[in-house]
């Protein structure tokens, strides 16, 4: 093996396991399944997304049907009726195969949409000629992974099983956010609910050696490119022989 930099080789192991199953330790966040709190925590920021987008419609619905009696129809707002929270819930779960899985973030805001910072660093290496070998071709990398497939199935299982809870706070509680109403009300006990006030700010990574600003980060991957790609003889490393 070349002579590559402790911190580079740890970085590409990480993301090698995080793809292809390495085992892990049960304290490595690299690799894991979204837990209830997660789940329930993207649910409700897409709900509350689609709704946002249409909450300003000033169209009518007419409902019902003119009957001999004279009954008119019945004239609802858009903005306030079943079928605008109908359409809301449409395919609602498939939004999160957009999310990619950051793995040098903790917590829940590992799950995030665009593409991950490991990625594109990854991308970089593969386009300056280093050979990278995740164990799938390069074609799927962009694919959703393992963790953000089982996050979608879980999320329909989640709106299944909530719906009526889901329609309750629609009609009547939407003073409250959803995520409140929902998940710490209704699905996760109280020592479950951690990953709800996580937010990100730029700084929270898994491990202290990541808490670097952005510049010493960035001078250290291309110091660390810059080697692997200079290294007679070792121009390419391929997972496998690290």
């Amino acid at each position: 093996m070349g002579p590559v930099r402790l911190g580079m080789l740890l970085f590409i192991l990480a993301v090698y396991g995080a793809w292809v199953g390495t085992p892990k330790e049960e304290d490595d966040d690299t690799e894991r399944l979204p837990s209830k709190c997660e789940v329930c925590k993207l649910l409700s920021l897409e709900l509350q997304e689609k709704l946002s987008h249409t909450g300003r419609s000033r169209e009518v619905l007419e409902l019902g049907q003119v009957l001999d009696t004279g009954k008119r129809k019945k004239h609802i707002p858009y903005s306030v009726s079943e079928t605008r929270l109908e359409e809301a819930l449409e395919n609602l779960c498939e939004r999160i195969l957009d999310y990619s899985v950051h793995a040098e973030r903790k917590g829940s805001l590992r799950y995030a949409k665009g593409q991950s910072q490991t990625m594109a660093t990854l991308k970089g290496l593969v386009q300056k000629g280093v050979k990278v070998d995740l164990g799938i071709p390069l074609e799927l990398w962009d694919e959703p992974s393992v963790e953000v497939t089982f996050l979608k199935k879980q999320c329909e299982t989640m709106l299944e099983e909530f719906e009526d809870v889901v329609g309750d706070w629609y009609f009547h509680h939407q003073e409250q956010p959803l995520q409140h109403f929902l998940c710490e009300g209704h699905v996760l006990p109280p020592a479950e609910t951690a990953c709800l006030q996580e937010t990100w700010t730029g700084k929270e990574k898994i491990t202290e050696r990541q808490k670097k600003t952005e510049g010493e980060e960035e001078q250290y991957q291309e110091e660390e490119e810059e080697e692997m790609i200079n290294t007679p003889g070792h121009s390419k490393h391929d997972p496998e022989d690290l």
